[in-house]
């Protein structure tokens, strides 16, 4: 699942794969309820991605285009999904946004001063 993820996520919204993080984690099937009932009763899978990009970085149809290919993909490796299965692409603002301590504002900065023709 990740390296699924992490394939669409270079692919789709152009992000560097050396930097995605993908941290995965288990909702047992009896804990998981979805309008009503758990997902084990319906027997059914489902998945919520939670995912961070920093703003203005990818226009609407690239979003739509992951969030359509991330739902078939989980889908074909997890089984029969349930349709209320999400998505969520946060565009997130550079200045609150980072890793490494540096905002991705300070990154833009210095990626321009150390290369003005090319940023």
């Amino acid at each position: 699942m990740a390296a699924t993820l992490s394939r669409l996520t270079a692919e789709i919204l152009h992000k560097d794969p050396g930097l995605t993080s993908i941290a995965v984690s288990h909702v047992d099937p009896e804990h998981w309820f979805v309008g009503g009932p758990s997902l084990a009763a319906q027997r059914k899978t489902s998945f919520f991605l939670d995912i961070r990009i920093t703003d203005e970085t990818n226009t609407a149809n690239e979003k739509a285009h992951y969030i359509d290919a991330v739902f078939k993909e989980i889908g074909a490796l997890l089984g029969e999904l349930h349709h209320e299965s999400y998505v969520h692409v946060h565009d997130v603002r550079a200045a609150a946004y980072g890793f490494g301590g540096l905002t991705q504002q300070q990154r833009a900065v210095v990626a321009r001063l150390q290369n003005p023709l090319t940023a």
